[in-house]
């Protein structure tokens, strides 16, 4: 479980690919104080496992589901990714649940500079466009932000200086993908709902149903 709160903005030192799986080389600082093998790491909001790790980096494995569903396909060396670690037990919760399950890859259409703040507008299939609040939260390359403007195909989030200093979306221009997982707790509330209205169109009892059976 991670927080979308951005420890630090990583660089890829080194990709190996091999068909449609990836083996990627980051190079970090804190990320790397307290490591060990198997712990999870967020990058750029996919939850990736410490394979080796050394002094100066660390190394994943991308498998081919995460290869296609997100967007760590288009890393070359040299790219920016942004870094957080499993959240610890007794640490501060300063964003909100994310799981590092990327539900899909939006991309970056406008970006507008208002007063001390960016303004981003982000696409992305219309499909998921029911998993969007307004004043919801959102999770662009693991940063938690907070959904202000929504149309059927995308959403508008604001960034501070601070969060565009310290995260990847300071550096992205307009084209480029971003990794899109949409709040937990919604998708879990949505879930129940279809299930239940599901269940009780399963259960219905029609008239045509009495008819059927002998009952009319």
């Amino acid at each position: 479980m991670f927080t979308g709160i951005i420890e630090e903005i990583g660089t890829i030192q080194n990709i190996q690919t091999k068909g449609n799986t990836l083996v990627l080389a980051i190079q970090g600082k804190k990320v790397l104080e307290d490591l060990n093998l198997g712990d999870s790491i967020a990058v750029n909001g996919v939850c990736l496992t410490v394979t080796e790790y050394n002094h100066t980096s660390f190394f994943v494995d991308v498998m081919p589901e995460t290869f296609q569903s997100t967007a760590l396909s288009g890393l070359q060396r040299g790219s920016l990714v942004n870094l957080e670690r499993a959240m610890s037990s007794n640490g501060r919760f300063g964003g909100h649940f994310v799981t590092g399950h990327v539900d899909t890859v939006g991309q970056i259409l406008k970006r507008e500079p208002k007063e001390n703040a960016i303004y981003i507008d982000i696409h992305f299939s219309k499909e998921f466009s029911h998993l969007t609040l307004y004043k919801g939260s959102i999770t662009l390359d693991g940063t938690s932000l907070t959904i202000f403007g929504i149309s059927k195909d995308q959403v508008t989030v604001s960034i501070i200086p601070h969060t565009a200093k310290e995260t990847v979306l300071g550096h992205k221009k307009i084209g480029d993908k971003v990794n899109i997982e949409f709040d937990i707790i919604g998708k879990y509330l949505y879930s129940f709902l279809q299930k239940n209205e599901q269940q009780k169109q399963e259960s219905s009892i029609s008239t045509d149903f009495l008819k059927n059976n002998g009952f009319m």
